[in-house]
């Protein structure tokens, strides 16, 4: 299941930063939601997923309602409101959320792990997005330092909320998915 997490989390990603490049933010989120659609339905456990899945995109959201209003960041297509993020941006929070408890379950225990890896792979990946077209920097040096700043306060947010809402058990010493009713039954 990571590596198919891996592959179609990035297909996702590539999806929605294209087609908000190329004015089709719908397909972009298409895809997206294909993908978290996907991923619930092949959790162990979907309803503890879900949640995940929403809690992070209202943080996405609120997050990425505070860049739109600094006024550093501009979007070319998915802004139904110029106050507001565009709805493939938010798309994006729940495709990451989607790897917490699977590609990301490593960064549990070091939450101060999780604060470095948000500060240099959130501000990373946005950069990827700008350059591809998916969003353009108005005032460069100012949004890096709101992005490395929000992530790195949210990066072990959301690591902690993907340890209450786990519908990915994972055996510890395989990797491998055990049943939702936990590791008993599998010995059953």
């Amino acid at each position: 299941m990571q590596f198919a997490n891996v592959v179609l989390a990035q297909i996702g990603w590539f999806a929605a930063v294209l087609g908000a490049a190329c004015d089709a933010p719908l397909w972009g989120m298409a895809c997206v939601l294909a993908v978290i659609a996907w991923h619930i339905a092949m959790s162990a456990r979907p309803a503890p997923e879900a949640a995940l899945v929403a809690w992070v995109c209202l943080i996405g959201f609120a997050a990425e309602t505070i860049h739109v209003a600094l006024g550093n960041v501009a979007y070319p297509s998915g802004q139904p409101f110029a106050h507001l993020p565009p709805y493939w941006m938010v798309g994006l929070w729940g495709l990451f959320a989607i790897q917490l408890n699977v590609t990301l379950r490593w960064l549990r225990p070091r939450l101060w792990l999780a604060v470095v890896l948000g500060a240099v792979a959130g501000p990373a990946s946005f950069v990827s997005g700008v350059r591809l077209g998916g969003a353009h920097f108005i005032h460069t040096t100012p949004a890096l330092v709101e992005l490395v700043v929000s992530w790195a306060v949210l990066m072990p947010l959301l690591v902690w909320l993907s340890m209450r809402f786990d519908g990915v058990t994972m055996n510890a010493v395989d990797g491998a998915v055990v049943d939702a009713a936990g590791p008993e039954s599998v010995h059953a």
